[in-house]
């Protein structure tokens, strides 16, 4: 299978779309009342006395997601031509389309009951955050090339992304109001390793017939901006000291601060209302800073690009430095400048909120410790929706999901969630306690995880506790 340079140039950016992270954790939401779900909602009711997270183990997760593409898109062994692949893959995709990763790693995870009413919980964990939207007038601009575009119109607004990799270190309580409602809060402290973002952009390239070369380019109103911090040089190269990286995760002079709220409601005792505002915050970054702003506008010929007609395997210009020519001819008549001005980087704002119902055998009544009790049935069913803001637009999925106690220490959960990537996502989590020892296990999308070639989304999650009831 031979791809030609220009397929080369956008086939990175194309595979990273088939593996995109989302940060929806329906499985892990409100679900069996183990400790990890207070990250999601810190009014989470606890009905234990202290629970220590085994270090690094205590919540992993690992999640995979493409809003329309899949690796079976490009390198299924279907005797069909890549080249005709690519393309119809080029021709899905729009400028709606993106690449979004997260992922968490608990370094630390603990809480203790101050008394009756109030559970204190607090932790470390790491996080990366990458939101990247696809340009697809710019691509299909570079794959096929100036002649079948002319008098289109390019737009530089569809340069899209955002990129943090930070540490946090929280604390928060869960208190008890009385025996209907329960609220938290808890407070967060960002350290800011590495960002890089692009938004709000602007101007345009039209490519028209030209009088002294075959096109005339018209490059208006250009307002570019690139942010970026403890990734680049004076001279942007990429510059990245890996012990600098990681020793910023935790001790960085890119700091910042945010919040989560949450509660939980007990409208009888079978109907329950749970609701959460994650990450109401932002990073100032500071340090190791680089941006580059691009204003401006221009008109030029283009240069003419000699091809060798023999090779029709690849894309093989004559003279191979007219990309340099033109980059040279734009970068002297459009100013641009580079800065290590310090910027703000606000957090992507989580919404979740459910309703569950209660039902079936009541296992029995547990004392809680504001000296009330509470019915725990057998089986619950409810639905929860849940929201991202992100650069483009607000992200939106909704599940429906069951939950079974099998016994008092052993809890089942399945959920069918409908969002970006699948409207027929089904998932299964297990959550089991032996003496103190607590594990959860949660699979997202199951009925593709043994052809991950043709999956648009997969998530594991896991973690490991000791809980003191």
């Amino acid at each position: 299978m031979k791809m030609n340079s220009r397929t080369f140039v956008i086939v990175f950016w194309l595979l990273f779309s088939c593996f995109g992270y989302s940060q929806n954790k329906q499985l892990l939401y409100g679900f069996a009342e183990m400790p990890n779900t207070l990250l999601s909602n810190p009014g989470a009711e606890t009905n234990f006395k202290f629970h220590a997270g085994i270090p690094g183990l205590s919540g992993l997760s690992f999640n995979i997601g493409s809003s329309e593409a899949t690796i079976a898109d490009l390198f299924l062994n279907d005797k069909i031509d890549f080249t005709t692949k690519f393309k119809n893959l080029l021709g899905k995709l729009t400028e709606r389309d993106f690449v979004d990763f997260n992922t968490k790693i608990e370094i630390l995870n603990g809480g203790f009951r101050l008394n009756k009413k109030m559970y204190i919980s607090f932790g470390l964990y790491q996080e990366i955050d990458f939101i990247g939207y696809f340009p697809d007038d710019i691509v299909n601009s570079l794959y096929y090339g100036n002649g079948n575009n002319v008098y289109k119109t390019i737009h530089f607004s569809e340069i899209k992304y955002k990129g943090d990799a930070l540490g946090v270190l929280h604390a928060g309580i869960s208190y008890k109001v009385n025996k209907k409602l329960n609220i938290g809060g808890r407070f967060k402290l960002y350290s800011g390793s590495l960002h890089l973002s692009s938004n709000n952009n602007s101007g345009t390239i039209t490519t028209v017939n030209g009088d002294t070369n075959i096109y005339k380019h018209y490059l208006s109103n250009l307002n570019l901006n690139f942010y970026s911090s403890g990734l680049l040089d004076e001279n942007n190269n990429l510059n990245i000291d890996a012990t600098e990286t990681i020793g910023n995760f935790f001790l960085s002079k890119n700091i910042g601060v945010g919040i989560d709220v949450g509660f939980t409601y007990h409208y009888t005792p079978q109907i329950e209302f749970t609701g959460s505002v994650l990450d109401i915050g932002f990073v100032s970054y500071t340090k190791n800073i680089n941006n580059t702003s691009i204003i401006g506008s221009h008109q030029f010929d283009g240069v003419e690009v000699l091809f060798d007609e023999t090779n029709t395997d690849y894309w093989s210009p004559i003279n191979k430095d007219y990309l340099e020519e033109l980059y040279n001819e734009a970068k002297a008549n459009v100013p641009s400048e580079t800065n290590t001005n310090s910027f703000v980087s606000w957090r992507p704002i989580k919404f979740n909120g459910a309703v569950k119902y209660s039902y079936g055998r009541a296992r029995s009544s547990k004392e809680c410790y504001d000296e009330t009790y509470k019915e725990y049935y057998s089986n619950s069913v409810g639905v929860q929706l849940y929201a991202i803001t992100r650069p483009l637009s607000t992200q939106v999925a909704a599940t429906l999901f069951f939950e079974k106690s099998i016994s008092e220490k052993f809890h089942a959960k399945l959920t069918y969630t409908a969002n970006d990537y699948s409207m027929s996502n089904i998932g299964v989590g297990v959550s089991t306690q032996v003496g103190i020892f607590h594990m959860y296990g949660l699979v997202d999308n199951i009925f593709n995880m043994t052809n991950l070639a043709k999956a648009k989304s997969a998530s594991v999650q896991f973690g490991f506790n000791l809980i003191f009831d």
